[in-house]
């Protein structure tokens, strides 16, 4: 028998064995002798709590061993906290998984701690409560001296510097979520500055809590000018401005706010953002001689009082979807290296497709492909041969320089061998906007656009990406394309620009649309035009056929917003001069009238425009939801350009005027104008 064996025959007879009743004697005594060896120990105790009397023991360690022998509540407490925090600092995997990224500083000043009171310890002595410093640079260091009577002090500590925490467990250390690192690996806090807004457009930069959302500047140029200024009607009573229907600004602030940034001021045009929305402004009808009709509104302005606003709606005609020509479609596709970008090349590929299910059978489409030369990625193809239309941009790849100019070239050429008499013919550019081969001064860009215009070629742009987007560019070819500007973001955005309102950006149905306001002096003091600051015309301009203008298409809207203040209004700016001379009260004809607006455009490829006029009643009225919505965005292009004739009126007006007025909203737009008026109050912190 082995070993093995006899060790269990012994434990299965101690198993059978039953176990042994408790005896209450001996657990009293083993009890009694407890406390007696306990109460000696007690008695011959020599390590006295630390005082202000008593020296400081020097080290980590040692400190946090002493404080640990005491019986002092608080300061066993903080001692045992102290030892924690240090060794999870101190370890690999601590130091580990706080690390963090660097990033830009803001130092803040020294506050000293304060002790606001004491608290009594379980064994009757105070024990300090202080506030929590708030420290330039987080080392745990010894505390200031205090002067007061403490019955127990922190130990000196030698100084520890803590990493900065990564995003992982910021959340967690809760007031240490704002630490980053310096240029000499210590922890400093990072503050926003106060005064500061933060853009990602190149304006100014400042950054929102940990730094985590803070955006560095985008090198992107913008198209606008400044506010246009406030006119005195006695000087210069006559506005003149060309149409816009570009709607490109308003889904850039969108994708800027989204981001979660204000955009540059001058990434903002108004007129953009009020167009952008489509408005149920009466339609022409038979007895109009014009292909749009005009509609104009007076009403009390919401951000003042003693203003008005004069709100000029205009709304084309959308021809049934039989009665259109066909359309010869040519993509001019970027695909230079700039547009290797998931929002860039990718997401244009799938917005083109989205198009392709509106066009007819009769319709053509054809490819041309940039980057460092031009090419052909597909020739003249019927609008039906989806499949072979989306092996073509399949196939297409990002990568090399961008010769813009070589690609317009040659869609140029394609489309003009597709046009025939009664069609339309049409280059849809789509690119970030960097032209930085061939003809890349915007002057140039704009000559050789305005030249294959009047060939009956129209150019409209479509914008994707940011970071590289050049704005300016794109508007300079579209306007002088007779064409559109839209900046794609989504693929809500796409269906939006190439499927519902597909007609409107391919079918002009007036071309050279300008706008004329003469203002009554006699009842007007002073106006500015909201927006249009890119669109500006001279007086002379108005009837100067070679003066291009703005194009409206089928079915769509257009809105210009002036405020005027009326002769007589506290609101008046600038005071009449001594010596202007007094012609006396208006004739009885004009007596009741604001002013006088006059509108010149042409039919698609004339050269002689015609002319519609009328007067502006000098009356307010109730302008209904269409033109207060419209007042709503107005607002807040001008709180996002930081324009100071809004005066107190703020984002909560703003959102609770669009709020009031957002009418049937069937695709959702104005709904998604009010979250984005949410947003930006948020980001300015209003």
């Amino acid at each position: 028998m082995t070993s093995k064996d006899t060790n269990l025959d012994d434990l299965k007879r101690a198993m059978a064995n039953a176990t042994p009743t408790p005896n209450a004697a001996h657990k009293a005594e083993a009890m009694a002798r407890s406390l007696e060896i306990f109460e000696a120990a007690q008695e011959t105790q020599v390590t006295a709590r630390q005082s202000s009397e008593t020296p400081k023991p020097r080290g980590f360690l040692k400190g946090a061993f002493d404080m640990l022998m005491t019986r002092t509540t608080g300061a066993l407490t903080a001692t045992t906290a102290l030892v924690a925090v240090g060794f999870l600092f101190l370890s690999p995997q601590g130091q580990q998984m706080l690390q963090g990224p660097p990033g830009p500083l803001v130092q803040v000043p020294v506050e000293e701690a304060q002790v606001v009171g004491a608290d009594q310890g379980d064994n009757g002595s105070p024990a300090l409560r202080s506030q929590a410093p708030t420290i330039e640079r987080v080392l745990i260091e010894p505390a200031p001296e205090a002067d007061v009577v403490a019955d127990a002090e922190a130990p000196s500590l030698a100084p520890m510097v803590l990493p900065a925490p990564a995003p992982m467990v910021r959340e967690a250390l809760g007031g240490l979520a704002d630490l980053d690192h310096a240029g000499d690996g210590v922890a400093q806090i990072r503050r926003p500055i106060q005064g500061l807004t933060l853009y990602s457009d190149g304006g100014p930069q400042n950054h929102i809590g940990t730094g985590d959302l803070a955006l560095a500047p985008l090198p992107e140029d913008f198209a606008n000018a400044d506010d246009n200024p406030l006119r005195v009607v006695a000087d210069d009573p006559v506005s003149t401005f060309s149409i816009d229907v570009d709607t490109a600004s308003y889904a850039l602030l969108r994708s800027t706010l989204n981001r979660g940034a204000l955009p540059a001021p001058d990434a903002v045009r108004i007129e953009e953002m009020v167009n952008y929305f489509p408005y149920d402004y009466p339609a022409p009808t038979a007895d109009d001689i014009s292909p749009f009709r005009p509609n104009v509104q007076v009403f009390e302005t919401p951000w003042n009082p003693d203003t008005q606003l004069v709100h000029i709606g205009i709304q084309g005609d959308l021809p049934v979807v039989e009665d259109r020509p066909p359309l010869n479609l040519v993509f001019l596709i970027d695909t230079s290296g700039s547009m290797n970008d998931p929002a860039k090349l990718p997401l244009l590929i799938q917005s083109f497709r989205l198009m392709l299910n509106r066009l007819s059978p009769e319709d053509e489409v054809a490819i041309v492909t940039y980057a460092g030369s031009a090419g052909v990625a597909l020739e003249p193809t019927a609008a039906s041969d989806t499949a072979t239309i989306n092996a073509a941009l399949t196939t297409l790849q990002a990568g090399g320089s961008t010769n813009g100019v070589g690609g317009l070239e040659e869609a140029y050429r394609l489309a003009g061998e597709m046009m025939v008499d009664g069609e339309v013919s049409r280059v849809l550019l789509a690119t970030d906007g960097d032209f930085n081969v061939g003809l890349s001064d915007a002057g140039a860009l704009e000559d050789y656009i305005a030249e294959q215009r009047d060939t009956g070629i129209y150019l409209s742009v479509l914008g994707f990406g940011r970071g590289n987007l050049q704005d300016d560019t794109m508007q300079a070819l579209a306007q002088n394309g007779n064409g559109t500007a839209s900046y794609i973001d989504t693929l809500h955005e796409a269906q939006r620009v190439l499927v519902d309102q597909l007609a409107g950006a391919l079918y002009p149905i007036a071309d050279d649309l300008k706008v004329q306001v003469e203002f009554n002096p006699d009842v007007i003091a002073e106006y500015r035009l909201i927006g249009y600051e890119t669109r500006a015309l001279a007086r002379e301009d108005f009837a100067n056929d070679a003066v291009d203008a703005g194009d409206i298409g089928a079915g769509h809207s257009v809105t210009a917003i002036y405020e005027v203040t009326p002769v007589g209004s506290p609101a008046v700016l600038v005071a009449p001069l001594r010596y202007t001379a007094d012609e006396g009260a208006p004739e009885a004809a004009f007596g009741d009238e604001l002013g006088f607006i006059s509108l010149r455009w042409k039919e698609p490829g004339a050269d002689e425009s015609q002319l519609i006029d009328f007067p502006i009643a000098n009356a307010v009225a109730d302008p209904g939801t269409e033109a207060q919505f419209a007042a709503a965005i107005a607002g807040f292009g001008q709180l996002l350009r930081g324009s100071d004739f809004v005066a107190d009126w703020d984002y909560a007006d703003a959102i609770a005027l669009a709020n009031a007025n957002r009418g049937m909203d069937e695709f959702g737009y104005r709904t998604e104008a009010v979250q984005l008026m949410r947003l930006a109050q948020s980001l300015s912190g209003e």
